[in-house]
């Protein structure tokens, strides 16, 4: 009998395309020159509601930083509106889409610029509380694990239905924080896909 095959990690990954502007955080000169698709600048001229700056860092199981890791968040608008044919309330000729990418620098750091959401309803019609969903896609990876982050500053987190489901001393994982930053509302969202504090990840 012949021996199994072994196995490796997935990538390394094709980045022509996939997150062109974050190349520019490795070196500023060695960037793709042409237009971004996909960016981690969400804000557009017609979107409204509070402009919110999300950034962390991904850790791995050692918790040392993932440098070569890339995120993909989707979110409502500020009315808590999808820009999806399955919203009823979605306007299809905004310019805002509620989705970004944003690969990590060699620190293992990421940022998004956006707006905080606003409510959304669930499956069942219960209103959820303000999130934004991550995708995160790393080295080591068969397939892409999701998560979501909660805003600390909404009342309607206590009633939020999926935040209901994590254990009461694992919702903080899930939960964002708010440095001091004069000017710039900023929330502070760390990841850790293993080990100590590993951030709670949703089956989809």
């Amino acid at each position: 009998m012949s021996e199994l095959t072994p196995s490796q990690t997935v990538g390394p990954y094709y980045a022509y395309g996939l997150t062109p502007e974050g190349r520019k955080r490795w070196k500023p000169d060695d960037h793709y020159r042409w237009k971004e698709t996909v960016g981690d600048d969400l804000v557009t001229p017609d979107a409204v509601g509070t402009r919110i700056q999300i950034e962390g860092v991904i850790y791995d199981g050692d918790g040392k930083p993932i440098d070569d890791a890339m995120l993909e968040i989707w979110q409502a608008d500020a009315q808590g509106r999808y820009a999806s044919p399955a919203d009823s309330g979605a306007r299809p000729n905004a310019a805002f889409k509620g989705h970004g990418r944003s690969a990590t620098d060699a620190s293992g750091g990421f940022a998004f610029h956006t707006i905080k959401p606003g409510p959304v309803p669930g499956p069942d019609g219960k209103m959820q509380a303000p999130h934004v969903v991550f995708a995160i896609f790393s080295r080591g990876m068969l397939r892409q694990v999701y998560t979501r982050m909660y805003f600390p500053d909404e009342a309607a987190n206590a009633g939020d239905p999926i935040l209901a489901l994590v254990p009461a001393d694992r919702r903080a994982t899930l939960i964002a924080t708010r440095p001091e930053r004069g000017g710039q509302t900023v929330y502070r969202f760390d990841i850790r896909v293993q080990g100590d504090g590993e951030t709670v990840f949703f089956d989809v």
